[in-house]
C-alpha cells in the first residue's frame, strides 16, 4: 500500500510542477510585451518640490503616493536635490495633474511642486 501511495504522490507532484512551470512561461511572455508597450508610451518629467524636511517622512511618502497614482509607471524622489523624476503614461495623467497631486499631499499645506523639464 505504501508504494502505491508514494507513486501517486510522486505523480501528482510532477504534474503540479510541470503545469506551474508552463503557466509561468506564458505569464512572463505577456508581461514582457506589456512592459515594452508601457516603455513606448511613457513620458518623463522632473518636478522640483519645496517643503520637504526629511528623507523618510517626506521624500519617501511622496514617492510612495506617486508610485500608487494611476498612470505613473515609476517615481523617484531625491530629498537632497528636492526633485521628483516621474515616468508616466500621458494617456492616463499629465504633468499638471502630477504637480497638483504633489501639492495636495498632506492637505496641500506642506509641499509646493513645480515642473522643471520634460524628457522624451
Amino acid at each position: 500500500m505504501k508504494p502505491k501511495l508514494f507513486l501517486l504522490t510522486l505523480l501528482i507532484s510532477s504534474i503540479s510542477i510541470t503545469s506551474c512551470s508552463f503557466n509561468d512561461a506564458k505569464t512572463n511572455t505577456k508581461t514582457s510585451k506589456n512592459e515594452v508597450a508601457k516603455i513606448l508610451k511613457t513620458e518623463s518629467v522632473s518636478i522640483a518640490i519645496s517643503g520637504m524636511t526629511c528623507e523618510i517622512g517626506c521624500a519617501k511618502t511622496i514617492q510612495s503616493k506617486l508610485s500608487k497614482k494611476q498612470g505613473v509607471t515609476k517615481a523617484n524622489v531625491i530629498f537632497t536635490d528636492s526633485i521628483a523624476t516621474i515616468e508616466f503614461d500621458p494617456n492616463k495623467t499629465s504633468t499638471e495633474d502630477l504637480t497638483s497631486f504633489i501639492n495636495g499631499i498632506a492637505g496641500g499645506e506642506l509641499y509646493k511642486a513645480s515642473k522643471i523639464t520634460a524628457i522624451k
